[in-house]
């Protein structure tokens, strides 16, 4: 398999739960930032920001709001990523143009957003810091926007937890390439079934080799999806100036 520097970086990402107390430097975040801005962005609308919170009680709250996740609070640097067309809507309101919303425009925002933490990650693991994302953020969305006080047009995404890793912690295995990664056409249900009973078993040898107690891939997923999460969250969206139309 090839190999450089950039490549070994990508292929050794985990998340990391536990952090020292060192803090994220200044110097270093900005250059996290800057680089995550230099991520692909559609029409350079660049319809990304995000939020340091620092202040402890603010952490404590959103320990609670992510559903008692405690690394939010104990982590050195917390970021909440969001999906901002702000700039936009304050622009519109000064030239005096219309601002029409769409599906699309919420896409986009939300497509900039991720490809903007995922570069500033990547960034971050560069400098030796460990990184992850909370998903948890998400729980509560009309406690965050409280919480942030945030605008019409800027949703929520994640979280970002960073820091320097305390211990290590194992790569944990992903599906084969050939079962992402086709030629021509979709394959067979068939096809893709077997690409999930190979991960499965060796998804199962990993955990029992780190002697991680976890249910396989496909039991994990058919508990995932048993019922519709966060239902609450499309009329938020909403709410704070989303259109799915």
């Amino acid at each position: 398999m090839n190999s450089n520097p950039t490549l070994d970086l990508l292929l050794s990402h985990r998340s990391v739960r536990r952090f020292t107390s060192d803090p994220v430097t200044p110097e270093d975040l900005e250059a996290a930032v800057r680089s995550g801005q230099q991520a692909s962005t559609s029409s350079n609308i660049q319809a990304y920001s995000a939020i340091a919170v620092r202040d402890s009680d603010d952490l404590a709250k959103l320990v609670t709001l992510t559903g008692g996740q405690e690394k939010v609070a104990e982590c050195p640097l917390f970021l909440a990523i969001c999906a901002d067309t702000r700039k936009h809507r304050i622009l519109a309101e000064r030239d005096e143009c219309t601002y029409e919303t769409n599906l699309e425009g919420f896409m986009l925002a939300i497509i900039d957003a991720t490809l903007f933490a995922q570069n500033m990650c990547v960034a971050f693991e560069s400098m030796g810091y460990g990184i992850c994302y909370i998903g948890g953020l998400r729980n509560d969305l009309d406690g965050v926007q409280e919480l942030l006080d945030l605008p019409l047009g800027v949703w929520p995404v994640f979280g970002l937890c960073i820091g320097r890793p305390s211990g290590e912690s194992q790569v944990r295995p992903r599906f084969h390439p050939n079962a992402v990664l086709f030629e021509g056409r979709y394959p067979s249900d068939e096809q893709i079934t077997e690409t999930i009973h190979e991960y499965d078993e060796r998804l199962g040898e990993w955990y029992t080799q780190v002697g991680i107690d976890a249910p396989g891939w496909s039991a994990r997923m058919e508990r995932h999806f048993r019922k519709a999460q966060r239902s609450e969250n499309a009329r938020h969206y909403q709410d704070r100036g989303a259109s799915f139309e």
